[in-house]
């Protein structure tokens, strides 16, 4: 059973979901996340805490990887209908049509603007998919990967389910499944030369459901590789190449080796930020999915996906030159 999205805030009683092929491998958080289209992630998280989501008939944590056939037992949650979320801003709508820098009949990808979140949900109606969904009605689209709200860049979108179980299994593969390469400032001098960071990384959550991220011997394997471009104005701009694709991973391991990405407002330096504001106009986080490469059809059908630098964070650099 594969409910719609709109039939999930009319449900009065708990409901009882069969994991369909193409989600097999699929976190429960984030399957729960599809399911209950529009709830926050903190709300997901706090269902499974309290025990109210069983998988076949037990409790079960966030991060569990679901199999096809496995039963999932989701609460009554009342959440806001399309209707009563009316429809993305004509300004919104505008920007992600701009934004589209690939499509085929499998795949569709964006060039990410800062400020719009992946997805809706925490106090966001719409977020990029919610947007690209509202410009395709009627069309199958489903988030491949997520990209932090104040990053920007590449954000791939399936429009075939085997084409979305097929980048997910290369993404749970790690490694050369998928090749991520972004571009970032980071504060200070960098060594010359490739910096590998290979520090395990846990996600825990403070008060109110915001996610905080930190280096930790119990955390989950995190590999990023930093290599310094050129240096402007005592700053590295470097590409940063990630072997994982856990949360805030690049902006953890910037902070953990002591060169914060440039704008981070929440692992970053304020000082370094102030300065970078007033000297530079640098007024979001200094980072970009520059490209994705992998290969479908058992790697018959080679794609590589990017987008260039933003137009902000150019005059940035042209700044501190």
């Amino acid at each position: 059973m594969n409910p719609s999205p709109t039939d999930a805030p009319a449900r009065a009683g708990a409901r009882t979901v069969k994991v369909p092929e193409d989600r097999d491998g699929q976190r429960l958080d984030n399957f729960l996340l599809g399911q209950l289209k529009g709830a926050p992630r903190s709300l997901v998280y706090k269902l499974v805490r309290s025990g109210q989501v069983r998988v076949n008939g037990g409790r079960a944590k966030a991060e569990r990887k679901l199999e096809a056939g496995d039963e999932v037992r989701i609460p009554p949650v009342r959440l806001e209908g399309e209707a009563e979320r009316g429809t993305p801003a004509p300004g919104l709508l505008q920007r992600i049509e701009a934004a589209i820098v690939f499509e085929d009949a499998r795949l569709l990808a964006l060039d990410k603007p800062s400020g719009v979140a992946s997805h809706g949900g925490s106090g966001i109606s719409f977020g990029a998919i919610e947007t690209l969904r509202a410009l395709r009605p009627g069309q199958t689209l489903e988030l491949a990967h997520r990209l932090d709200r104040d990053t920007s860049g590449v954000l791939v979108v399936a429009k075939k389910r085997s084409a979305l179980a097929e980048l997910q299994a290369l993404m749970r593969e790690g490694g050369g499944g998928i090749r991520k390469r972004y571009l970032a400032l980071l504060t200070g001098r960098m060594p010359d030369g490739t910096l590998s960071v290979d520090a395990p990384l846990h996600v825990g959550l403070r008060q109110g459901g915001e996610r905080h991220v930190q280096v930790d011997p119990g955390g989950k394997p995190s590999l990023s590789h930093f290599k310094v471009l050129e240096r402007r104005g005592g700053q590295s701009y470097c590409e940063v190449r990630i072997d994982t694709g856990r949360t805030h991973q690049i902006r953890v391991h910037a902070q953990h080796i002591g060169h914060p990405v440039a704008g981070d407002d929440k692992y970053g330096d304020p000082e370094a930020n102030r300065r970078l504001r007033d000297k530079a106009g640098l007024r979001r986080l200094f980072l970009h999915a520059a490209s994705l490469e992998f290969a479908l059809d058992e790697g018959r059908a080679p794609y590589t996906i990017s987008a260039p630098l933003a137009p902000e964070l150019r005059e940035v650099l042209d700044r501190l030159a």
